[in-house]
């Protein structure tokens, strides 16, 4: 029910209208984007600087269908860049395939995406290939060998726990010395392909990081998990591992009382940041296709309250 009730919102323009202009409605979405415009993307990052974070830019698309559309979205990444650059902010972007043009041809895909990592390549900038279902894995992992093999090196991937593939595919990128996101995964997968229960995710995430902070280059620890956090902030004190070494990942608005502590702590710590016309789609597109985040958001926020803060201040003095 949840689910459909979600996509059935991704495509109402009411609500779309609701949600845009109403100040408390508003707000709450945008507590998890940083707007609509490359001004907003910027100023987020600029203040997340500011407090001692770095930042991964996401220009919000997917699945475009048109040459048009994939050389506009280009265009934005290229125009964000040029920004980050200019305003010397400490942050990289990171970007779709789909978006890129994926679905309309790989020679098309590598003409578009080649304008934004030649554009990163100017500007000494990192460009992440985010990953999106599994029947784009394959093909996605295909495009990077491709451009690794042709000599691009400001580019990395993301790998996702729940797939059985994973370790495979993190030890192949630990040989190239790739620098890997490592994440559990968001997307609704057949079991075919994926482990359906949290807790074999958990522990698979758990030994990909652990493969990742051994072998790895600067890899990318995305969690809000205390759990796994709390698995690699161990395992690297075990092992001698300095914190220069890797970096923890959350997204723009969850747990920033967690993120604002790994940074106090001393730990490297970025925040994804999405942004552009297309939030509210995506905002509910991301909750259909796992309702169970409704929950972790509303949890989220509850901890982040004075509320939620005092509760736990007492549940560490039991």
């Amino acid at each position: 029910m949840l689910k459909e009730a979600f996509l059935f919102l991704s495509g109402n323009r009411l609500a779309k209208t609701v949600a845009m202009h109403a100040p408390g409605a508003r707000s709450m979405a945008l507590r998890f984007v940083a707007g609509e415009s490359l001004d907003d993307a910027i100023s987020a990052a600029r203040a997340l600087n500011k407090s001692g974070m770095t930042v991964s830019l996401d220009y919000l698309g997917e699945s475009v269908h048109s040459k048009a559309e994939a050389r506009d979205a280009a265009d934005v990444y290229i125009g964000l860049m040029n920004r980050i650059a200019k305003e010397k902010l400490n942050a990289n972007v990171s970007m779709k395939l789909t978006q890129m043009g994926q679905d309309i041809d790989d020679a098309f895909l590598r003409e578009n995406a080649g304008r934004v990592l030649d554009c990163g390549k100017q500007h000494d900038m990192f460009v992440r290939l985010d990953m999106e279902s599994s029947d784009y894995t394959d093909r996605t992992l295909d495009f990077f060998r491709n451009i690794w093999a042709e000599g691009y090196r400001n580019v990395g991937i993301v790998l996702q726990s729940y797939l059985f593939r994973s370790e495979t595919d993190v030890s192949e990128a630990n040989a190239l010395l790739a620098r890997v996101r490592l994440c559990k995964g968001a997307y609704k997968e057949p079991p075919e392909v994926a482990f359906p229960e949290k807790s074999d995710v958990d522990v698979n995430y758990v030994k990909l990081m652990q493969m990742l902070l051994t072998n790895g280059n600067y890899p990318g620890i995305a969690t809000h998990d205390e759990a796994m956090i709390d698995a690699a902030k161990a395992f690297v004190k075990e092992h001698d591992i300095p914190n220069s070494a890797f970096e923890f990942q959350m997204l723009y608005g969850v747990r920033r009382d967690l993120q604002q502590q790994l940074v106090r702590e001393g730990y490297n710590l970025r925040v994804y940041v999405p942004f552009g016309g297309a939030w509210y789609a995506y905002l509910m597109r991301r909750l259909a296709e796992r309702p169970a985040n409704v929950f972790f958001v509303a949890n989220a926020i509850v901890r982040e309250s004075p509320v939620g803060r005092l509760f736990g201040r007492k549940t560490q003095r039991k």
